[in-house]
Formats: C-alpha cells, structure tokens, sequence
C-alpha cells in the first residue's frame, strides 16, 4: 500500500525505522501522505510540519435557502414554481401525526389537504408543544402523500400555501421529468 497504513498505531517501513522519523518530524510521529501524524491520533498539533495546510475558503459557501424563505418568496412572486420545488424537495418537513402511522388530514376542506410545516416552531403553533410529529423531505411527501389529497404548508404562518390535488399532481409531474427526462 502506498502513503500511510490505515490502522492505528499501525508502524510504516520506508527502508528507515519510523522510530528515526523524517526530517522536519516531530519524535514519534508515522509519516503520512501529506505530513506527518503525531502517535495514533491522525491529528497535527500546531499546525503543518513540512506538508500542504489545507486553507479556509476566502468566502464561505452560500447556504442554500431555508423552506420557510422559500415559501415567503414563493407567495411573493419573487421565486419560480420551479426554483420552488427543488428547494422543498431537499428540504424537511414537519407533519403533525397521531397514534397510527401516516399523514393526519383535514377533512373540513373542498378537497382533503394534510398540514405541514417548514419549522417545527410553526408546527408547534398550530398543534400545540406536546403535540407528535415525523420529519421527511418534500421529495418523500411528493411520493408518499395519497391521491386525490393536497397539503398546506404553514397553516397558521404569514405565508400559508395551499396545494390542491391537481398540484401535487403536477409536483409529481415535475419531479418525474426531471429524474427520468
């Protein structure tokens, strides 16, 4: 194997003991493939001896937007359908639940929706602190939620969304042409 054993404590053999050390090593460290890793830890203490430091990024990577931001520009105009799907489908979910496994749903409606949430706080407005609750993705409720059913999003928020059967619909629709073509 070349560069560095992966166990542990494991010692090299570089037609020198490891026990000399290379030069710009500190006693008793193994040579590694970039540097050197003091004992069996795999860490460096105060930084790079004659290796490559690895530098932080100059500008931290964006996070992506929160659920809850893309629901807000969503409503607002300001974010496509479709910029829209992907980010719920990556996103979490948060559904009230009862006893028995599955979506709960409002039956006092047109059509049947099921409530969810972006944020455990907005679930906790709309059903209580004590209330059960299972976390998905947006692409597993798409899978998984029932035909003929719609859900809300936010019930209780600013910025509640309301997606009809025939959206979920076309959410799968959209989903499927995208994974398939």
């Amino acid at each position: 194997m070349y560069g560095y054993e992966q166990n542990p404590g494991a010692q090299q053999q570089y037609g020198q003991s490891s026990q000399q050390g290379m030069p710009g090593m500190q006693p008793g460290a193994q040579p590694g493939a970039y540097g050197t890793q003091p004992g069996a830890q795999g860490g460096m203490q105060g930084g790079m001896q004659g290796g490559y430091a690895q530098q932080p990024p100059l500008y931290p990577e964006p996070s992506p937007p929160s659920l809850a931001d893309a629901v807000r520009a969503f409503t607002t105009g300001t974010l496509s359908a479709e910029d829209f799907q992907q980010i719920f489908s990556t996103s979490k979910v948060y559904c009230p639940r009862g006893d028995n496994p599955g979506f709960l749903a409002l039956h006092n409606t047109q059509q049947p929706v099921i409530p969810m949430f972006t944020t455990l706080k907005e679930l906790r407005r709309y059903a209580g602190k004590e209330s059960k609750y299972f976390v998905i993705t947006g692409a597993e409720v798409i899978d998984l939620l029932p035909t003929g059913y719609g859900f809300v999003l936010d019930m209780e928020g600013d910025h509640r969304m309301v997606f009809d059967a025939k959206a979920v619909e076309q959410m799968v629709d959209y989903a499927m042409r995208r994974m398939y073509g």
